[in-house]
């Protein structure tokens, strides 16, 4: 693990070297393997996490079954951060998408952390704040863009957190299979596929297994908008 992984979470953002050291050292290490579940929704869990390497996905099941992917996170990212002002069951289950280890810090030991340093509680509610942004963003996507519009976008947001720029493209090693990158944009596979195809056809994207290659970003982002 990169140690400045840990402190890149929102939950440090606002602490001094020595808070933020003092902070690493009260949080607990849980190694996961791929397809492990960390916790379901519904479940009655109140810890905050922060991933520090590999990749864990968030998801809601629908009253037919069928999974919605809410979010992928990678190293750095937080979740969990709801429970602490509102301790009710898990809102979504949370999955290693790849073999990964996750930071945890136990409810009590953060509500002792809130009362001695008030930046942490800003930083939490910084972090809600970004994420009803996002919530918001999701339910005018689905209003008011068509799938393709709401695949580039979401290959956008991959490549911004995952991409590694080479001389040939951004190269995005999401690590989904094709149903779950479906799952994320909130269509069916097959609609999602076509778009991606067509994507490639235009020489915009190259596809490859469970990653992306985004040759020609600006055309990329231009039908996001």
């Amino acid at each position: 693990m990169d140690p400045e992984v840990l402190t890149k979470a929102p939950l440090f953002a606002e602490l001094d070297e020595a808070s933020a050291e003092a902070l690493e050292k009260a949080m607990g290490s849980m190694r996961l393997a791929k397809g492990q579940i960390l916790f379901r929704e519904g479940e009655t869990e109140d810890r905050l996490y922060v991933v520090v390497a590999g990749k864990i996905k968030l998801g809601r099941s629908g009253s037919a079954g069928r999974e919605n992917l809410l979010a992928v996170l990678g190293p750095g990212q937080m979740f969990g951060e709801l429970s602490v002002f509102d301790p009710g069951p898990r809102s979504s289950t949370a999955t290693a998408v790849t073999a990964a280890e996750v930071r945890v810090l136990e409810h009590d030991e953060l509500m002792d952390w809130l009362a001695g340093h008030p930046e942490v509680a800003r930083s939490l509610l910084g972090q809600l704040a970004a994420r009803l942004r996002r919530a918001n963003d999701v339910v005018a996507d689905l209003v008011f863009s068509d799938v393709p519009g709401r695949v580039a976008k979401q290959l956008l947001e991959l490549a911004r957190r995952f991409g590694d720029r080479k001389d040939d493209g951004v190269h995005v090693h999401h690590d989904l299979t094709q149903e779950e990158l479906a799952q994320l944009v909130g269509a069916s596979r097959e609609t999602v596929n076509k778009a991606l195809a067509d994507f490639a056809a235009r020489g915009w994207i190259r596809l490859e297994p469970r990653s992306v290659t985004l040759l020609d970003v600006e055309r990329v982002e231009r039908r996001a908008r």
